[in-house]
């Protein structure tokens, strides 16, 4: 088995992560042509569920055994690494077992009281087998990762998407003709059969390294160590004995902080759909309105996000680092610029999903009806950019429970507001949409609060108003692009005439306000040789 360094196994994970988001862009745009914004409202109801109960199971095993795992190894005790693995995936496929047993039986009660659209039904049975799937899958991933091993679990996951991707939209197609409630939950079975795959290929990957450890130097290596040791069974014994333990007390703090995040997402989907029905909204159209808000609208919002979560990665052990070694002017300089390029790199898409949020929607879904949910959000998504690496810092600065406790403010205050303002029939959707946007605002602050006091941290006031005057101009920009070109009445050709002379226009606006640098771009890789300055008496060689 071949182990990775730590940066090594960062970019495997970030390059997969990069990869899934990109494919798993796919089916938001190709599902909702096919089962319509009604479908995926059906399909989005049933998921929540799944994520709370996936989280009771399997919220902190992976960081466990990774932990536990990667301890054994270097102490060089082989058994411990059975034995953990042992125990987890026992106690993973008990408990998912059991709860797959409750969801099949409790199904017609939930999505019929809980939820309000016994139509849902179908797409949650056919969600449950998928909790013994991803239980026994999240197993196997932290094992690899515990033997600084992140090819399988990067490998598995590039395989479910594709998978998933392919098997989602053909089986919401074959069972379209059934009805609206069928193909939601075909659209979920591909997604099982995904996760399916997925399992397969961390199997295999098991199979082959356990074959690799049995070959006969390890056979030997292994004797010599019975050896010195004693019998197997009685060393093993002793040692395991605290393992059950540690690995509870690991697993349970991870799970109830992780608990917060999937019983808001829970919570958020029964009070809409709930304060609707009070609003006067029907049934049919409340589903399709959650559809389109959860499943079309935010996931647009949050594409640029993956820019912003790979910032957020690279700073959370440069700022550990710095940390160590007290370096506050280290720390204060990659906050600083990691908060920049989070702005610039979104405020260009914030731009775009606001002024052409019409031909967007059209162009991605087919359906202009959404596009002023997406203009009213899209000016607050760079408090979702920049809300990631805020997080990153306080969990890099060991402030964990500070990020948990502010994302909990924020999930009490959006809950109460989504049942205030939904449930009056003169903001109806766009009650969870504001709710949202306060949401995002606060925790944002929160953690910009909490970083601030924590190391005295400004960031310059000045570069938020450059940021500002690029946006204006790249909207105006745009906006006249769009609608005054002579291109003729063809909206994607529009579309992305607009949209490129409106990057073009920030980009100008960015490099003359200093928002970035050559020197900036000199530190990127690929790019350094271009970008480098010079030296002054040998211009062929960079500057010391």
């Amino acid at each position: 088995m071949k182990k990775q360094t730590f940066i090594q196994g960062t970019m495997i994970l970030l390059a997969a992560g990069i990869v899934n988001r990109i494919l798993g862009f796919i089916p938001r745009i190709a599902l909702p042509r096919i089962i319509g914004a009604e479908g995926v409202g059906i399909y989005q109801l049933g998921y929540p569920f799944f994520l709370v109960i996936m989280t009771l199971i399997t919220g902190g095993v992976p960081l466990a055994i990774a932990k536990l795992v990667s301890e054994a190894e270097t102490e060089g005790k082989p058994q411990n690494s059975k034995y953990v693995l042992r125990v987890s995936l026992a106690l993973t496929v008990g408990l998912s077992v059991l709860f797959m047993a409750l969801c099949l039986w409790l199904a017609p009660w939930i999505t019929t009281t809980i939820i309000t659209d016994s139509r849902v039904y179908y797409t949650f049975v056919s969600m449950t087998p998928m909790l013994v799937i991803v239980a026994i899958s999240s197993v196997y991933r932290g094992y690899f990762q515990g033997r600084q091993n992140m090819i399988p679990s990067a490998t598995s996951s590039i395989i479910e998407t594709v998978f998933r991707i392919v098997c989602t939209l053909w089986f919401a197609y074959l069972l379209l003709p059934k009805g609206i409630a069928y193909a939601a939950a075909g659209a979920m079975l591909g997604v099982m059969a995904g996760e399916f795959f997925g399992l397969l290929a961390l199997l295999w990957q098991y199979h082959r390294d356990e074959n690799w450890l049995s070959s006969r130097q390890a056979r030997r290596e292994k004797a010599e160590q019975h050896k010195k040791a004693g019998l197997e069974d009685s060393s093993g014994s002793q040692v395991s004995r605290g393992l059950f333990p540690r690995l509870l007390g690991i697993t349970v703090p991870v799970t109830a902080g992780r608990l917060v995040g999937s019983f808001s997402y829970l919570l958020e989907s029964i009070i809409t759909a709930q304060s609707l029905a009070l609003a006067g909204v029907v049934t049919a159209v409340a589903t399709a309105q959650y559809g389109a808000l959860q499943g079309m609208v935010i996931p647009l919002l949050l594409l640029p996000g993956v820019l912003t979560s790979s910032l957020a990665v690279s700073l959370v052990p440069s700022l550990s680092e710095a940390a160590a070694r007290k370096d506050k002017l280290t720390i204060h300089k990659r906050l600083n610029q990691t908060i920049r390029l989070a702005l610039v790199t979104g405020a260009p898409f914030a731009v775009i999903m606001y002024v052409l949020a019409e031909p967007l929607c059209l162009l991605l879904y087919n359906n202009a009806d959404i596009s002023n949910m997406l203009r009213t959000m899209a000016p607050f998504a760079l408090f979702l950019y920049v809300q990631a690496p805020l997080q990153a810092t306080l969990q890099a600065l060991d402030r964990p429970s500070r990020a948990l406790f502010n994302t909990l403010i924020g999930a009490v205050l959006k809950l109460f507001l989504i049942w205030y303002l939904s449930s009056q029939p003169e903001y109806g959707i766009y009650g969870a949409v504001i709710a949202i946007i306060i949401n995002s605002i606060v925790v944002t602050f929160l953690h910009g609060f909490s970083v601030s006091r924590l190391l005295a941290y400004r960031f310059r006031m000045f570069d938020l108003l450059k940021l500002a005057g690029a946006m204006i101009i790249m909207t105006g920009i745009t906006q006249y692009g769009y609608l005054h070109l002579p291109l003729g009445g063809i909206v994607w050709i529009r579309f992305l005439a607009a949209m490129s002379i409106g990057m073009i226009a920030f980009l100008a606006a960015v490099f003359a306000l200093k928002l970035v640098s050559l020197r900036d771009l000199s530190r990127m890789p690929y790019l350094e040789k271009w970008f480098k300055p010079r030296n002054p008496r040998n211009p062929k060689t960079p500057a010391a």
